[in-house]
């Protein structure tokens, strides 16, 4: 049975899809994982993922492209599964991917919806209210016929020996960049920690991508060691996994510290709930007014002037939460 898991979104959705992938996996021959660009790192993290196709949807991520009708036609020509899950939020329809792989010829389909699926769906399944992410894709990878067959917590491949870029442990992680900026702590307040933590006698690894040079060099200041653009997806799996703790935002390096089973402190904006969207499986604190105006609105750019939600959260809060979780 040649099985498709489809995951359109970003590095963190693909992360928490990777419990379901794995069910999956353990009961077909092989599996292709159908994700979008901004997924693509993660996906390739994954264990039990044979190939990974890649493709920009226009309905999913934060600036889709327009539909081109050939690229359209490209994609359903090369696909090639029996059955197939497409993994969704809670506010996004698996329609439009369900009617690709019907035309791909697709015999089974799984997904959950609200919409009537007409006959694009065999298996139309409703998901839990308040599931988390991961949760939620292992519910319907066991309503598809596919079940648990381990803890179902995140997980990636191992990680390279990342001791020579990171230095010696123990030591801090933190990653001040967001692809929303909605859900970043600002760059001023990051480099209090990292001070804060410093002087606390922590050492600390600040992280970022390549396009975040500037704002990493910001951050660490003359008190941390810089990786900023340093570190792909599976350099940056390592450097989380030696630390003793990540501070971040609500933004894929949380879910891949906790895939590799390090505490997250996690300066949570509300504007996605907490319950769906924490790191999941290993000790975490939130910190951010979870109860702000902006709650729950899944604003990009925060609607409330001076970013209350995160920026009354202190340095002080940030080291209290780190020693917390240390010691869980």
């Amino acid at each position: 049975m040649k099985a498709l898991v489809v995951r359109l979104d970003s590095f963190g959705d693909v992360l928490l899809a990777g419990p379901a992938v794995r069910a999956v996996a353990a009961r077909a021959d092989s599996v292709t994982l159908l994700c979008g660009p901004l997924g693509a790192p993660a996906a390739r993290l994954l264990p039990g993922v044979d190939d990974v196709v890649v493709w920009d949807a226009p309905w999913a991520g934060f600036a889709p492209p327009p539909v081109r009708p050939a690229e359209v036609a490209g994609l359903v020509g090369m696909l090639d599964a029996d059955t197939a899950l497409i993994l969704t939020s809670f506010h996004q329809s698996p329609l439009p991917t369900a009617l690709l792989l019907r035309l791909a010829g697709v015999a089974h389909i799984a997904a959950d919806s609200e919409d009537y699926p007409g006959s694009l769906l065999d298996v139309r399944h409703h998901r839990a209210p308040h599931a988390h992410e991961a949760e939620a894709a292992l519910e319907l990878a066991a309503a598809a016929g596919f079940p648990a067959v381990d803890d179902g917590l995140p997980r990636v491949l191992p990680p390279p020996d990342t001791a020579a870029l990171s230095g010696p442990e123990p030591y801090v992680v933190v990653h001040p960049g967001a692809s929303v900026p909605a859900r970043a702590w600002s760059a001023g307040r990051c480099a209090e920690a990292v001070a804060e933590l410093t002087a606390a006698g922590h050492r600390v690894v600040v992280t970022g991508g390549a396009g975040e040079r500037e704002l990493t060099a910001r951050v660490a200041g003359p008190h941390a060691l810089d990786l900023g653009g340093r570190t792909g997806a599976a350099e940056l799996s390592g450097v989380l996994a030696r630390a003793a703790a990540v501070v971040t935002g609500n933004t894929g390096p949380a879910h891949l510290a906790a895939a590799v089973g390090t505490p997250v402190v996690s300066l949570f904006a509300p504007v996605v709930p907490a319950e769906r969207w924490r790191p999941y499986g290993v000790p975490y604190v939130l910190l951010g007014d979870q109860d702000a105006p902006c709650a729950d609105s899944r604003a990009r750019e925060c609607p409330v002037p001076g970013h209350p939600c995160l920026e009354t959260v202190t340095a002080q809060d940030v080291l209290v939460a780190v020693e917390k979780v240390m010691q869980q």
